[in-house]
């Protein structure tokens, strides 16, 4: 007798109980096949999350921040609330902050800082920067001007890296800073005369090559945009083909262009997406731009505003 007979009961039982089990194995896999459908839908219907859009219209995307950047982060946080009527650590703590790419928090805690020491130069100092990172440059300038007019007759010091360089020497002074990022808010605002002015005085502030190098950067291409080719040219006198320069190369490789001590073709195989390359990439740009090769000088830019970085 075949062993599905439907004549048979306990044939019939057979196939209930076959059919009962084939139900639920069809149950399961429409229930799984219906969660890898949410998920999929979950994953291609997710939008990156757009921190903010510049002035421009480009979307910035932060990356992640690294474990490292987490963990001094946690820390800062800690001794901040341990002391937080401590200048140096409301300061660290905002730095830290600043580079998980969270510059509103900074602003904040800087902000909240002021309004317990609203004459010291540094929380200003640093909370124009972060204004020029959100690139709200008004705030940017006002604070980098009031921190110009709070070290009025004191003496420099040297600022501590947050992210220090392969030789673990910080190359950077409080006053250089200052004029430094005003003379950078100046300058992306178009306001080149003033933008002339704050970077002479951060050239000024101190002899270390690091600071030479990346003041006569943005000094002699002022000038340039301002169409004084004389003056951009003895902005170069300071800088030698050989220089101890820990920090900055990039801008010690752009003075040295120029000044025609390198041609422009050592400079050209950089490529984009680091801070440090992009900076070379927008100096070769302007190159160009001040010798009357246009084309050259907006395709290169048009390529940066792309990148990365």
């Amino acid at each position: 007798m075949p062993l599905f007979d439907g004549g048979s009961y306990c044939g019939k039982n057979i196939i209930k109980t076959h059919m009962k089990k084939l139900g639920i194995v069809l149950l399961v896999l429409l229930v799984h096949s219906s969660c890898r459908e949410a998920k999929k839908e979950e994953v291609t219907s997710a939008e990156p999350q757009i921190d903010f859009i510049t002035p421009l219209g480009k979307e910035i995307i932060l990356p992640e921040p690294y474990e490292k950047s987490l963990g001094q982060y946690t820390i800062a946080k800690e001794d901040y609330e341990t002391n937080p009527d401590d200048v140096d650590k409301i300061i660290w703590y905002g730095r830290r902050t600043a580079y998980l790419g969270k510059y509103e928090d900074a602003i904040a805690i800087y902000t909240k800082g002021i309004k317990k020491f609203p004459k010291d130069a540094k929380l200003y100092r640093h909370r124009g920067h972060r204004y020029i990172s959100l690139r709200k440059f008004d705030k940017a300038i006002a604070d980098l001007e009031k921190a110009g007019q709070l070290i009025e007759g004191t003496e420099n010091e040297i600022e501590p890296d947050g992210m220090p360089n392969a030789m673990n020497i910080p190359v950077s002074t409080l006053h250089g800073n200052i004029w430094y990022h005003l003379g950078l808010a100046y300058y992306l605002t178009h306001d080149y005369e003033k933008a002339f002015e704050a970077y002479t005085k951060c050239r000024a502030s101190g002899k270390l090559p690091d600071n030479i190098v990346s003041s006569t950067h943005w000094l002699y291409m002022i000038q340039q945009r301002l169409g004084d080719s004389i003056l951009a040219t003895k902005m170069l006198e300071p800088i030698e083909v050989k220089m101890d320069v820990i920090e900055n190369q990039s801008y010690h490789e752009l003075c040295k262009l120029y000044k025609g001590l390198i041609p422009v073709d050592t400079l050209l195989q950089t490529k984009t997406g680091s801070p440090s390359n992009d900076a070379i990439l927008y100096g070769i740009a302007n190159w160009y731009f001040y010798n009357d090769d246009k084309e050259k000088a907006k395709e290169m830019m048009s390529s940066l505003v792309e990148s990365k970085s």
